[in-house]
C-alpha cells in the first residue's frame, strides 16, 4: 500500500526482493478462474525459472511454478518444483535441527518449514512424487504438532506456546489497561491453533512473549500450516 507522497511504509520492514513471482502468480491465478489465454500469456512475460530459496510472502516462485504445472502439465514448470523440494530434504542442502525440522531460518523456522510442507502436499495431489513428497510433509507438520516432545501450535497438544506475540491474546479484559508488552504471565486468552516462529536450529526455543523472532504468529506462518494440515487430512481420507 502507497501513501499520498507515493511511498511504501512498510518498506523498511519488508523490503521486497523483486515483483515478477507475484505478477507470475497472481496472473496464473487470472488464468485458473477465468481461462483466458491471455493472463497464461501475462504469467509466462513474467516467470522466473530456477530453484527458490524458500516460500514467503517475500518469494512466491516456487508457488507460481507448481500452479503453472498444475494449469498446462508442462515439464518446465515441474522441474524447479521438483528442485526445490529436493534442496529442502535431508542432504538438499538445507539445515536440519537435531530433532528433525528442516531449518531454513531463525525469524520464523517453522514458517518456512509449513509453507514447503504446504508446497510438497499440492505437487503430490499433482502427481510430483506424492509418496516422498506426503512422508516429507507428515513428517515435518508432526514436529510442529509436538511429535518431538513439545507443541508450537498455540491451545493444542503437548506443552503449547502460552505467552506467543499477540497484541489482542495478551492483554486483560476491559476495563482493565493493556500494559506495553501485555499482562504478566500466561496470555489471559488463547489464540487456539495460532503456530509460533519457532525453534533455533538446535531445537532451543524459549515461551517469551518480548521474543518475537521466535515467538510471534503471523498470517503467513498459518496460512501454509493450515494448507499442510489439510492436506494431511485430505491424503488420510483417501
Amino acid at each position: 500500500m502507497y501513501d499520498k507522497q507515493g511511498r511504501i511504509p512498510a518498506a523498511p520492514f519488508y523490503v521486497s526482493s523483486g515483483f515478477k513471482d507475484e505478477l507470475t502468480w497472481a496472473a496464473a491465478w487470472l488464468y485458473r478462474a477465468t481461462n483466458d489465454g491471455k493472463y497464461l500469456q501475462e504469467a509466462n512475460k513474467y516467470y522466473e525459472s530456477g530453484t527458490a530459496w524458500g516460500f514467503s510472502w517475500d518469494d512466491k516462485k516456487v508457488a507460481a511454478q507448481l500452479l503453472l504445472y498444475q494449469l498446462t502439465k508442462e515439464e518446465r514448470y515441474k522441474g524447479p518444483v521438483n528442485a526445490y523440494l529436493g534442496s529442502w530434504r535431508r542432504g538438499g542442502g538445507i539445515t536440519y535441527t537435531p530433532k528433525g525440522l528442516a531449518w531454513r531460518l531463525q525469524w520464523g523456522s517453522l514458517r518456512y518449514m509449513s509453507n514447503t510442507a504446504a508446497i510438497a502436499l499440492l505437487a503430490a495431489f499433482n502427481g510430483i512424487d506424492p509418496g516422498t513428497n506426503r512422508k516429507w510433509a507428515e513428517g515435518q507438520i508432526h514436529y510442529a504438532l509436538g511429535d518431538t516432545g513439545r507443541s508450537y501450535v498455540v491451545g493444542f497438544g503437548n506443552n503449547p506456546p502460552k505467552r506467543p506475540h499477540h497484541r489482542a491474546a495478551s492483554c486483560p479484559w476491559r476495563p482493565a489497561q493493556c500494559p506495553n508488552g501485555g499482562a504478566n504471565g500466561d496470555n489471559p486468552h488463547v489464540l487456539y491453533g495460532a503456530l509460533v516462529g519457532g525453534p533455533n536450529q538446535h531445537d532451543g526455543y524459549n515461551d517469551d512473549r518480548g521474543d518475537y523472532i521466535a515467538n510471534e504468529v503471523a498470517c503467513d506462518y498459518n496460512a501454509g500450516f493450515q494448507t499442510a494440515v489439510a492436506g494431511l487430512k485430505h491424503f488420510a481420507l483417501g
